[in-house]
């Protein structure tokens, strides 16, 4: 499952002034694509995040917060484990925790993997020169098409419209891939599961494609004329 096709140098990640900053292979340091996309995100999006801290509480949402990313580190550790032992994930052993997160992982390999016919990288490091970087779960071809592919955890289901940053990293990390390792990357795929084991998934491609990618490159000129 794992072609290795491309050489993926690795990149540095530090922060400075809260800013999340990658160093690139010609000493440049450049934004990550999460910094561009908080940093230009609508003050509707702002609001609606604040407005949820305070209904349930400053403390009650950093522990949300928290455990929410501890779930998806586990459930990612397992889909690597997975692609990078030929199909093979392991056993959860008895943390709750743990099973949770093997179970989540499961839902993405059997709705969403079984598509996958090769996998390029996983947690690739990928940047346009000049301009930002950052890191994909993984990219190789998805259903017969080249296609950069993200795993995501959830609380709890997800409607499309909340879930447009997703969208346009997909379309970061393509045109990165595009620009140094020359290919022609048009597709993107969301897998995602809830903690309930309820899986979705999301492709962007076509005319739909070009519109979020459109989308990214406004923001990332944003960024710009906002630093």
């Amino acid at each position: 499952m794992l072609i290795q096709k491309y050489d993926y140098t690795p990149i540095s990640r530090d922060t400075v002034d809260g800013h999340r900053l990658y160093s690139l292979p010609d000493g440049t340091r450049v934004p990550s694509v999460t910094t561009i996309l908080d940093k230009t995100k609508p003050q509707e999006k702002r609001d609606a995040l604040e407005n949820w801290r305070k209904r349930v509480g400053t403390d009650k949402a950093q522990q949300i917060t928290t455990e929410a990313a501890s779930r998806g580190t586990r459930m990612h550790k397992w889909l690597e484990d997975y692609v990078r032992n030929d199909r093979e994930m392991g056993e959860p052993g008895t943390n709750p925790n743990s099973q949770q997160s093997h179970k989540m992982a499961q839902q993405i390999v059997e709705h969403g993997l079984k598509h996958v016919d090769e996998v390029w990288g996983i947690e690739v490091p990928l940047y346009v020169p000049g301009l930002y970087a950052g890191t994909t779960d993984a990219c190789g071809v998805y259903k017969g098409s080249p296609a950069i592919i993200d795993y995501k955890q959830t609380n709890k289901p997800k409607k499309t419209e909340w879930i447009e940053d997703y969208f346009l990293q997909l379309c970061a990390y393509a045109a990165a891939h595009n620009e140094v390792h020359g290919t022609d990357i048009r597709q993107g795929v969301i897998l995602m599961c809830s903690q309930n084991y309820e899986f979705q998934t999301w492709t962007i491609s076509g005319n739909e494609w070009t519109i979020w990618m459109d989308r990214w490159f406004d923001r990332v000129e944003q960024y710009y004329k906002l630093a």
